[in-house]
């Protein structure tokens, strides 16, 4: 770096017929360049924090999703359900509201939204017949569990709303605040849609998959009780319109019949 000061103007070296001036004006100079430095060393000590930071969130989400993806494996019946669901949901947020969708946060919320399952005793989450009273009482407890984790996750942000509230019912007989309406917030009015076309469309122990025609109709029949009547229309176009499975990612993947 040149260290050479430059020259002192003439009006400062006799102009004014002050001794000082020139010193004062040697001293502003090495003061400013040492400012100069000081700025880019914080600039690259910026640069340094925000990979840093970048690198913690990176752990964060990877330790997320295998969370995520470990309460998945327990149960065979819902395997691919975390990526379909995420899928559907951002493809519907997308059209209802686009700038919701190009918000990271959301397809984080759609992937993790059960994990809070993590902190379920497995005797509950995987259960073959069906749960007793005490027993759902329990499972539903996950998504505040869930809410909880993710919670203090901050860049994650409205992630948490979807955790949170993607089992709320949109005439208010939902958990776990049994929010009605607007109320519930829109990324969770929109998952729930989501969540449940597929569990509709995938096998389970106790039923075939139904095929997308009916559960269009049952989602339909929803429609102002379970789910957001309006997200419900554009969700049956969306399917109608843009029939294959992941939206792109090859039709075998959702039973037809």
């Amino acid at each position: 770096m040149d260290t050479a000061l430059p020259p002192i103007p003439d009006q400062l070296t006799g102009a004014f017929h002050d001794p000082e001036r020139p010193a004062v004006y040697e001293q502003l100079i090495v003061f400013a360049r040492e400012l100069g430095e000081l700025y880019h060393l914080e600039r690259e000590r910026s640069a340094e924090l925000e990979r840093v930071l970048a690198n913690l969130q990176e752990t964060y989400l990877a330790t997320m999703t295998s969370l995520a993806q470990v309460v998945e494996a327990k149960d065979r019946t819902t395997r691919g359900h975390l990526e379909r669901t995420r899928s559907y949901g951002v493809a519907l947020a997308r059209r209802i509201d686009p700038a919701l969708a190009d918000g990271p946060e959301l397809g984080y919320g759609f992937f993790l939204h059960d994990i809070g399952k993590v902190g379920i005793p497995e005797s509950i989450l995987c259960k073959a017949g069906p749960l007793s009273t005490s027993e759902w009482d329990v499972m539903r407890t996950h998504p505040t569990i869930g809410a909880q984790i993710v919670a203090p996750i901050r860049f994650l942000g409205d992630a948490t709303q979807v955790i949170r509230h993607h089992h709320e019912r949109f005439d208010g007989g939902g958990y776990p605040e049994g929010l009605a309406g607007e109320a519930i917030p829109l990324a969770a009015r929109i998952f729930a849609i989501a969540d449940s076309f597929d569990a509709m469309t995938s096998d389970r122990p106790y039923r075939r998959a139904l095929a997308i025609d009916r559960a269009l109709d049952e989602i339909s029949e929803g429609a102002g009780t379970q789910f957001d009547p309006e997200v419900v229309k554009v969700f049956v176009d969306l399917v109608e319109e843009e029939p294959s499975p992941l939206w792109g990612s090859g039709r075998d993947l959702l039973p037809t019949g």
